[in-house]
């Protein structure tokens, strides 16, 4: 027997059903599913400091457990003295068992360590049934030692799910552990 997340696990047996009867889908199969997670982040000072992007691409390894790579630019800038291909960046993408373990971690040890925390926004959504949720300081994640790090940055984390629907992408997050603002 293989290991599955404990998340993957509860979808399988818990959200679907719920979402299959919040929504009145006719098959298990129309109950949208996580595709992927994306944590990207910019780095603005890259352009004079390039020691900056090696900084940002070892704090995205650390907080996802997969290896992050540099984001280069698409085209010259030149009131920000940017050239094209020069690294600005860094993200990953997860999917699968560590997509999972991920959003363990931060709906139970992230979220919670937020000052002030009554939620995440319901405005994240894109209209394509995505979700997007910015967070302003990479010291919440566990695996960030605040004595390491060189400047407390932000960073996005995008949500994909298999539905354009943003109403069963927000019930498909819920049921996953995202706690979402009352109104």
């Amino acid at each position: 027997m293989s290991y599955i997340p404990r998340l993957k696990k509860d979808y399988k047996e818990n959200a679907t059903n719920a979402i299959k009867e919040a929504h009145g889908l006719k098959n298990i199969m129309e109950v949208p599913k996580l595709k992927k997670i994306v944590i990207s982040r910019g780095v603005g000072g890259a352009v004079s400091d390039k020691k900056l992007i090696e900084y940002a691409v070892e704090e995205l390894t650390s907080i996802s457990g997969q290896k992050a790579i540099a984001t280069k630019s698409k085209k010259d800038v030149a009131t920000f003295k940017l050239r094209k291909g020069m690294p600005i960046g860094a993200k990953v993408t997860l999917r699968g068992n560590i997509m999972y373990e991920f959003l363990d971690r931060l709906i139970t040890a992230a979220l919670p360590r937020v000052r002030e925390f009554q939620g995440i926004k319901n405005s994240g959504f894109d209209g394509r049934g995505n979700y997007t949720l910015g967070v302003t300081e990479q010291i919440i994640f566990p695996e960030i030692d605040i004595d390491k790090i060189n400047n407390i940055s932000g960073m996005d984390i995008t949500f994909v799910t298999s539905t354009n629907d943003d109403s069963l992408a927000k019930s498909l997050l819920k049921e996953l552990g995202l706690p979402f603002k009352k109104n």
